[in-house]
């Protein structure tokens, strides 16, 4: 069954998300398709909760259940499988693949390695969660999954479908968030008489120690708080250790030399009881240079206009100016020629 499945099954990524998990199916033209789903369960069957969240003493065991469902027409071996839990650069909730060890929640997590589940049948599973005596407390994320691994030439791929297994251990709970990275550009209007848009980008890190979503705001400003802009900042879900990168941008700012920028985000617990967490919000500042270059080309284009226009209108006046002078000394030495003219006739009259 296993060597029939077909080829497109190989490039199904692991769906391991923050939602109940779909069906993974996959299908080649004439062959069979095979598609199951994993959920948590009690010893009935799917229970409805989208993933298994317990708060744990250490030393304390869990017993847990889960459901394998076989929409396939065909009887289907799956194998069993728990690692350590992470989140994808998308936010999106994953376990490690089979060719890395884990080390922390997903190795608490025992189960059987293999269930056959009838054709469109469902099976429930037990598995136990074994918190050891020395873990520290806060959150420990994994994941389980029911797996089935096809020949793709020859590579062996493995598919599977499961859930996230959230344990917290008692004790100490720090929802803490860290600032890092935090750089600041600024981008021109095409407009000079608009504002540009700031281009803060920073890297939010939970260095607690349970799962948290990160809020807060961006604030820039100019020489002396002028001109003071925000927006939201935002974190989104971030697990013990893990961070991720943010773009925010701050619209409707002046380049007006040294813009401060500043960003706080502040953690909230995400699951369980947070009462008593201790709350550490993030923070980090920068000063970058804008300056109004826009502006500045836009003021000296005036000036040159300004200038321009300025030495023209002097030339202007300047050659009327000597045209009125020529005017007026050729005036002045027109009538002193008539002037002599007239005067030499009247004497030539008196003397004849």
């Amino acid at each position: 069954m296993v060597r029939a499945l077909p080829r497109l099954l190989a490039v199904l990524a692991v769906l391991l998300g923050t939602v109940p998990f779909a069906p993974a199916a996959g299908a080649e033209p004439g062959g069979p398709a095979l598609t199951w789903a994993v959920q948590p369960a009690d010893r009935h069957g799917p229970d409805g909760r989208r993933w298994i969240e317990h708060t744990l003493d250490p030393g304390e065991v869990l017993t847990e259940h889960l459901a394998v469902r076989n929409f396939s027409d065909a009887a289907v071996v799956f194998s069993l499988k728990a690692a350590d839990g992470y989140l994808t650069d998308r936010g999106r909730f994953n376990m490690l693949p089979s060719d890395r060890p884990s080390v922390d929640g997903g190795t608490w997590i025992g189960v059987q390695p293999q269930v056959r589940v009838g054709a469109g049948a469902t099976k429930v599973v037990p598995f136990t969660v074994t918190v050891p005596r020395d873990a520290t407390p806060g959150d420990h994320p994994a994941g389980i999954a029911a797996t089935v691994t096809s020949a793709g030439g020859t590579v062996a791929v493995e598919s599977r479908v499961g859930f996230r297994v959230m344990t917290r251990v008692s004790g100490t709970i720090a929802a803490s968030l860290a600032v890092d990275g935090l750089t600041v550009g600024y981008r021109y209007s095409w407009n000079p008489f608009a504002a540009g848009t700031v281009l803060v980008r920073y890297t939010g890190t939970n260095d607690g120690n349970v799962a948290v979503t990160g809020t807060g705001t961006v604030a820039t400003a100019g020489l002396f708080g002028l001109g003071e802009r925000a927006a939201r900042a935002d974190a989104g879900e971030l697990l013990p250790g893990g961070g991720r990168e943010v773009e925010v941008r701050v619209g409707k700012v002046w380049a007006l030399g040294p813009l401060r920028t500043s960003v706080r985000l502040t953690p909230a617990v995400l699951g369980g009881d947070p009462a008593g967490a201790e709350i550490r919000p993030g923070s980090a500042t920068v000063t970058a240079w804008a300056l109004p270059w826009p502006q500045l080309a836009l003021a000296a284009l005036l000036a040159a206009v300004l200038l321009t226009s300025r030495t023209l209108l002097r030339r202007r006046r300047r050659r009327l100016a000597e045209l009125l002078d020529r005017a007026r000394a050729e005036g002045r030495a027109s009538a002193l020629v008539g002037g002599s003219g007239a005067a030499t006739g009247k004497g030539a009259s008196a003397a004849g």
